[in-house]
């Protein structure tokens, strides 16, 4: 799982979030930093009010009080496959890296450079290039 700091670096860089099933966040502020949530119709639900807010409703049953918070008030953590579909075509390849430090490459074709991005964490290699990407067309 990525860091939320790597998290907040891709939500800063402009990568959007359309909460899902399955999807994982932390809450920022509010003693939670350290939790982890992930979005269940069972649990949490992503919901869209009437006046277009979309908002994460806690179903009563978690040990706190928190009936509900604005998806922009959450640090979304996106999963490898996730992270992956973000690269769209510029995707080229993950690669095992062996030996003593093992870890994992991600090559890209941004315009006409291939670019590395190499992590010990296969989602953390994956939010790098992500990230690159995204700060290469700003």
């Amino acid at each position: 799982m990525i860091t939320r700091a790597l998290a907040e670096a891709l939500r800063e860089a402009g990568l959007s979030w359309a909460p899902a099933n399955g999807d994982r966040f932390v809450v920022p502020d509010r003693d939670l930093d350290e939790q982890v949530f992930v979005i269940s119709d069972m649990v949490i639900e992503s919901l869209r009010l009437p006046r277009g807010n979309q908002v994460l409703a806690f179903n009563g049953t978690t040990e706190w009080a928190l009936d509900s918070l604005e998806a922009s008030e959450a640090i979304w953590l996106p999963r490898e496959d996730q992270l992956r579909d973000a690269l769209g075509e510029a995707f080229m390849s993950l690669e095992l890296i062996p030996g003593a430090t093992s870890g994992f490459a991600v090559r890209l074709l941004v315009g006409d450079a291939e670019q590395r991005f190499v992590d010990v964490d296969v989602e953390a290699a994956y939010a790098r290039a992500v990230l690159a990407l995204l700060e290469s067309v700003r």
